[in-house]
Formats: structure tokens, C-alpha cells, sequence
């Protein structure tokens, strides 16, 4: 009989009730009892649900409330020493590690964030040293297997894996200069001992533990560790299923089919080549396959034949005993479900699976391939292949103008008509900014008054015209601010945006949109991707008549702010039924017609952002160059109509911009802004060391938590950045956008950056 399981399910609540209630628990509105109870109703209705659609292995302990990877980092005592003996509770100093804290005596920042391998999710690194005193202090992996079992339902215990844990963490600034993270194998080890003797003691059959760097190239030079690891490992522990997902093992399958485990979980939906090396590598063992056939990343549904099809060659090459039908990832990608839609069309809805409909399809397949004479397993497949037709169907259908427009492109269309040697002068006259410009990366706070007056919008309480004044007036607050504490590149503060990727995607054509399609991207931070469904064409002018009015207020220049096409590509949900490429030149070609409206109109500084530009990149390096063409072209696409005199700008997220730095510079922004408060300064070496020659404001300090930085802080940052950076190439601005911040927090933190500006022009003249 073939098994089915889910790796791992959205813990954030149908209605979002996490969200609200650690917010809630943040705003002292909320106990710490109270808390750990809708965690709780939220855990129980997940396992209850999943359980209903007939899945086999049902996850537990991948619930958090902020983010898994530092639930394990707190559950080890891997606490940065800044974090400790600050009078604060446990959950506290988990919550300060991953927001940092501001309040009664206390000022830490938060702890690092990178991006989860290529997605939008967000994970707090671990930081490590020989200090490290690894303990036990929580064993959540068996406190949510026995909460579900006294609820009457069997999981499967899920743990991010020893090798994969040390190996996504850095060093921490204590460690000495050749320490490696990994050389804490032997350390860590008898505590995963402990915790998976514990899991087998309470009754546990198996245990998922994830390996996620196996499908990196980083991880051939671990096999010893991963060797050592499982052999000390498996003796004590249940069964273990080894999860790697989002790309294929390669050559890695080698030695991880040596390796002493029950089973192997490999995402054939995203690399469904793998499937016959590693059929062939794993055939001579005992090792059980879980086939990732349906999507965890994205919500088309599942095309039942084409998975049927695929897990059979598993099958009679293994056996129907030794394959499990899974989801290709944790399902944390994904909205919860498709139950909380009532605005998209019968049609539409349709096409569509989100979490709950996956964990009911992969229970379906596997009843399929059990050879079921159910007769509502007969109808569901029958349902889907109708289902599957007719998205087909509608697939075929184009833009020829959209289509036409893409064929047409030339080289000439991707530069700019004169170099950066020679624009720089030209925007200097231009813009006439001073030494050290201070500027913020686009958005300000969203207040309660702007979600209310969209919400009244949405519902009709309010009319277009009266919305349309009050994001005026909105507008010129930020405006009238921006002047007050004296920034010099201003913004207009984008009132009337949902958010950076929704806001445009809803003024193109060729994207639908959910109402509660939620998906975490960090800690108590949502986002609702939108959907691309067909060519991408742009309408109409989105942004112009905004800047044009922020223009209008002030004879200081204004920066014109949109979302760059690999973005809103990455954090959408992609069509699967033509290439990244296509669909990101098509978005490419819509914003370039947008970047010339908005300098038509007087913007003379125009901001592409591009934070996802690195997420997307491929994880084997293999299939690197293949990305990064199409990716830089885009962006060069979008901006390269500008005339001389406009300033381009674009934002990146913090990433290792070693690994793809010649690409970074063929991007030829005028001026890039960079996530840089948390990273030690350590990336702008990479810059340094490259001799980049444009400008760059890497981020003075962290927007992703509600904490003040001092005026003397930020001072200290500046001196550093000149350090090794040329001080004609730097630009002063925050790390990222403000939208998520509050007024006082924003205005404060502002008026220091100002100073250390102001401070930096009098001292590095």
C-alpha cells in the first residue's frame, strides 16, 4: 500500500490568528497563557484537518510562532551572548533574538535574517562559536507529538537536521577567525541523541528530519559529517526520513543512499529528473522513497495522470511499499485554504490548491496507486482530469501585442544611452544632491488610518474621489516630514499601497488575486501573492499621478518607487506552463513604459526595486548563468529608457552578493541601496574588493524591528562603511522600507540618520 504524508503546514492560522495574537502578546494586550493557547487551537485544527483528508503522516512540531529555525536555535541554548541575562523570559528572549527589543532598561537588535534557501520566507541565522553550550532546554519536537496524540492523532515528528542546522548558522563575532560552525558536529550530536530518544520513547514510528543543504553544492564536502551524524543518530531514533527539497541531490544521492535511514524524501515536482538516479542509488536498500510530486511552493493544481505517472516508475521499480506520496516541501509556502476564497471565479478557483486541498491530493493519489475502487476516489480523479483540461485549455490562449512585444526585443533595449561616468556628472548637475545624500527606500508607515480608508474603499463606504484626497493628504505628510528633518532624495511614502508586489500586480493585466491567500514571509509579516494567470500587460499608468503630486509639494527631488520585475515574479505565484523568463520580460517591458511615463512627469530619481533578485537564483551553481541572464536583462529592460539625467536606483535584500557580483554590476544602477545593518558590515568588502563604481547606500540600520538606533550608532556605522567605501559613492538610507514600522519609531530613528549624515559631511569632507 502506498503511504501518503505532508511535510509540514502553514502555521499561521486560517484567519491568521497567530498573527494576531503575538502581536497582540507584543502589545502587552495578551498573556503569555493566552498566547500559548490560540498556538494551540491553531496546532489542533491543522493536524485535525490534515487528518480528515485521509494523509498518512500528519507533521508536528514544525509549528512557530516566529520562525522554526530559531525555535531550534532557543531549544538548544544556541543564545547569542548579547540576548543573555537581560531579566527577560524565555519567550522574550526568543521574541528579542528575532525582533530585537526596546523597552524597560533593555536595547538589542535583532538577529540576522536570511532569505530560506529561494523562497520568501525568512529564517533568523544561528550564530555560533566555540563557546556554544549546547543544552536541551526544550524538547518541542516531543511536547507537540504528545499534544497530538492526546488529541488522538498519530504525526510524524519534524526536526531541521543536525548538519543542515550548523551549516545555515555563521560564526559569531566572539569565534575566532578560522572557527567553522560545523566543527560543532560532535558537540550538538548527544543532544539530538537525547531529543530523538525522548520522541522514540513517547511512541513515536518515524521522524522527519530535514536536510535542506543536501541540495546544495556546499554540502559534497560534508559526507563524513553526514556520515557521522546518522550512524549515532539512527540506532536511538524512530524511523528516520531524510527531506531535502527545492532542487535535486546530484551527485550528493551517492552517499546519502549509504547513509543508515529508514527513508528518503526528494522533490520530484520541481526536479523530476532526479527520480531515476535515485531510484537507481536507493534500489538495493531497505530505504522507503517519499516522492514530493505535489507542489509546496506553488497553488495550480495537481495534475493527477502526470504524478500517477511519475510515482509508478517508483513503484515498479520499488515496490508500493517502499514509496510515499508526499508534497514536494513544507506546505509553509503555501495560503492555507481555498475554503476562505469568495471573490474569485467558479473558473478560477478552479485551477487552484492551496494547503488543505494539497494534503487532500496527495492522500488521493496514494489511495490511486493502492489501487482503490473507492468510489469517491473515482470521482476525484475523474474531477481533476476534467479540471486539468480546461486549465489547459485556457492556456492556450495569448496577447499576441504582449507576445509580439517580447520577440521584438533587442540588445540596444537593455542599455542606457550613455555610461555611468558620464550620467553621474549629468544627475549632479541635475539633481543637485550634497555629499552623503540621505534618502529611505520607499515606503512609510502604514497606519491604521490607511488600512481603514482602503478597507472603507473595498467595501463602498467611501468613494474613489474621497480615497484619492486622503491619500493625498497622506502624501503631504510624509512630504512635509521628509522636509522637516531634512532628507535630501524624498519619497511620497506610497499611502496607497496593499503592499510592494499585490499594488502592482492588481493595475496588470494577467494576475488574479485571493482575499485570504495569506502566506508568512517573517515572523508576524504576511503577504498575499498574487497570481499570474496569463500574459502581463500594464493598462494603464500605475504610480505616476502619485509622484507627480509628491513632486508638485516641494522643489526637493522626488524618487519615483516601483517594484522590478524578477520581484513581483519571485513573490507571485508563477504560471507553470511557460518559463520564468517569458513572464519576467513581459512584466519588464510594462514597468519600462511605466519608469518613461513617470520621468515624462518630472521624476527625475526612479527606483527599481530588485530585492528578491538573488533569492531567485537556481541552488546548484550549474544552472546559475541561465537565471542570471534573463534576471539582469529584465532589469535593464525596465530602466535602460531612461535619459541621462534620471537617476536609477534599485534595492537588494541582503545576500551574498559574492556568489553573483559581476552581475550585480551589470545591472548598471546609478545608485543601489542594500540590507546591510545585520550582516557586520562584511558584505561591502565583496563590493570593495570588486572596485564597484557606482553608488551604494547600504542600510544604516534595521527596519525589521521597532528599535531606535542612536544618533552615535549610526555615526559609528557611517565611519565604518567609509572605511571601504569611497565617501563620493555613498548614500545614507535605512535598510529597507518603513511600512511596517509606527510613526514614533520612524521619526526618531530618521532624525539620528539625518544627523549622522550631517555629522559625516562635516568630518569627511
Amino acid at each position: 500500500m502506498v503511504a501518503s504524508s505532508v511535510l509540514g503546514f502553514p502555521r499561521i492560522g486560517a484567519n491568521r490568528e497567530v498573527k494576531k495574537a503575538v502581536e497582540a502578546y507584543w502589545a502587552g494586550k495578551l498573556s503569555e497563557a493566552d498566547l500559548q493557547k490560540s498556538a494551540a487551537d491553531v496546532r489542533k485544527a491543522s493536524w485535525t484537518k490534515v487528518q480528515a483528508k485521509g494523509v498518512t503522516h500528519i507533521p508536528s512540531g514544525e509549528f512557530s510562532l516566529y520562525d522554526h529555525v530559531l525555535d531550534h536555535s532557543a531549544s538548544f541554548n544556541v543564545i547569542p551572548k548579547r540576548y543573555q541575562g537581560l531579566g527577560l523570559s524565555p519567550l522574550d528572549v526568543y521574541f528579542a533574538m528575532g525582533r530585537g527589543r526596546q523597552s524597560e532598561g533593555v536595547d538589542v537588535p535583532a538577529s540576522e535574517m536570511k532569505k530560506w534557501f529561494d523562497s520568501n520566507y525568512h529564517f533568523v541565522v544561528p550564530e555560533f562559536s566555540e563557546e556554544t553550550d549546547f543544552k536541551l532546554v526544550f524538547n518541542k519536537a516531543v511536547v507537540e507529538y504528545k499534544e497530538a496524540k492526546e488529541l488522538g492523532i498519530e504525526t510524524r515528528p519534524v526536526i531541521l537536521g543536525p548538519v543542515s542546522f550548523l551549516a545555515l548558522g555563521k560564526a559569531a563575532k566572539e569565534a575566532s577567525a578560522d572557527f567553522k560552525p560545523i566543527s560543532l558536529l560532535s558537540k550538538l550530536l548527544p543532544l539530538y541523541k537525547t531529543l530523538l530518544t525522548d520522541l522514540k520513547a513517547a511512541g513515536a514510528e518515524w521522524v522527519q528530519i530535514d536536510e535542506p543543504i543536501l541540495v546544495l553544492d556546499t554540502a559534497a564536502p560534508l559526507e563524513k559529517e553526514f556520515a557521522t551524524a546518522y550512524a549515532e543518530l539512527s540506532p536511538v531514533a524512530p524511523k528516520i526520513v531524510l527531506a531535502t527539497y527545492f532542487a535535486r541531490l546530484d551527485s550528493n544521492v551517492d552517499f546519502v543512499a549509504k547513509l543508515p535511514i529508514a527513508g528518503l524524501h526528494i522533490d520530484v515536482n520541481r526536479e523530476p529528473a532526479q527520480l531515476e538516479p535515485v531510484v537507481a542509488a536507493i534500489k538495493s536498500t531497505n530505504i522507503v522513497l517519499s516522492l514530493g510530486v505535489v507542489s509546496g511552493r506553488n497553488i495550480w493544481k495537481n495534475d493527477f495522470a502526470a504524478s500517477i505517472s511519475l510515482a509508478g516508475k517508483a513503484i515498479e521499480a520499488l515496490g508500493a511499499e517502499r514509496v510515499i506520496v508526499a508534497t514536494s516541501s513544507s506546505l509553509l509556502h503555501t495560503p492555507v485554504t481555498l475554503d476562505s476564497e469568495h471573490k474569485l471565479t467558479a473558473e478560477q478557483k478552479d485551477w487552484f490548491s492551496f494547503a488543505l486541498e494539497k494534503a487532500g491530493e496527495v492522500a488521493t493519489i496514494a489511495s490511486v496507486l493502492s489501487g482503490s475502487q473507492d468510489a469517491a476516489i473515482s470521482s476525484a480523479l475523474e474531477a481533476n482530469k476534467v479540471s486539468i483540461a480546461k486549465r489547459r485549455d485556457f492556456e492556450k490562449t495569448s496577447n499576441d501585442a504582449v507576445r509580439k512585444r517580447v520577440a521584438a526585443i533587442t540588445p540596444d533595449m537593455l542599455e542606457r544611452k550613455s555610461p555611468f561616468s558620464v550620467r553621474e556628472q549629468v544627475q549632479a548637475k541635475h539633481l543637485k544632491l550634497p555629499k552623503f545624500p540621505t534618502t529611505t527606500i520607499g515606503s512609510f508607515p502604514q497606519t491604521k488610518e490607511i488600512r481603514q480608508a482602503r478597507a472603507k474603499l473595498g467595501k463602498g463606504e467611501i468613494t474613489v474621489e474621497e480615497y484619492d484626497e486622503f491619500i493625498k493628504k497622506e502624501i503631504e505628510t510624509v512630504v512635509r516630514f521628509q522636509e522637516k528633518i531634512g532628507l535630501d532624495l524624498l519619497v511620497h511614502g506610497e499611502p496607497e499601497r496593499n503592499d510592494m508586489v499585490q499594488y502592482f500586480g492588481e493595475k496588470f493585466d494577467g494576475f488574479v488575486f485571493t482575499q485570504n491567500g495569506w502566506v508568512q514571509s517573517y515572523g508576524s509579516r504576511y503577504v498575499r501573492p498574487p497570481i499570474v494567470v496569463s500574459d502581463v500587460s500594464r493598462p494603464a499608468p500605475i504610480t505616476v499621478q502619485w509622484s507627480a503630486y509628491a513632486q508638485s509639494l516641494t522643489k526637493l527631488p522626488m524618487k519615483g518607487m516601483l517594484t522590478g520585475p524578477v520581484t513581483i515574479l519571485n513573490w507571485s505565484f508563477p504560471r507553470a506552463d511557460v518559463s520564468r523568463e517569458l513572464q519576467s520580460k513581459q512584466l519588464a517591458l510594462a514597468l519600462r513604459d511605466e519608469v518613461i511615463d513617470l520621468e515624462t512627469a518630472g521624476i527625475n530619481a526612479i527606483q527599481v526595486d530588485e530585492p528578491a533578485i538573488r533569492e531567485g537564483l537556481p541552488l546548484r551553481r550549474a544552472d546559475w548563468d541561465g537565471y542570471l541572464k534573463w534576471a539582469v536583462d529584465s532589469f535593464k529592460l525596465s530602466t535602460a529608457g531612461l535619459q541621462d539625467q534620471t537617476q536609477a536606483h534599485s534595492h537588494f535584500c541582503y545576500s551574498d552578493f559574492d556568489d553573483i557580483f559581476p552581475s550585480i554590476q551589470r545591472l548598471d544602477a546609478d545608485v543601489i541601496s542594500i540590507e546591510a545593518s545585520k550582516a557586520d558590515l562584511k558584505l561591502l568588502n565583496t563590493f570593495k574588493n570588486y572596485g564597484y563604481s557606482n553608488s551604494i547606500g547600504p542600510g544604516v540600520y534595521d527596519i525589521h524591528s521597532p528599535r531606535v538606533p542612536g544618533a552615535q550608532e549610526i555615526k559609528d556605522r557611517l565611519k565604518a562603511m567609509l572605511e571601504v567605501l569611497p565617501g563620493s559613492l555613498l548614500v545614507v538610507n535605512p535598510d529597507c522600507g518603513l511600512k511596517t514600522r509606527g510613526w514614533k519609531e520612524t521619526e526618531a530613528s530618521l532624525v539620528n540618520l539625518v544627523e549622522g549624515a550631517r555629522w559625516a559631511r562635516e568630518n569627511f569632507a
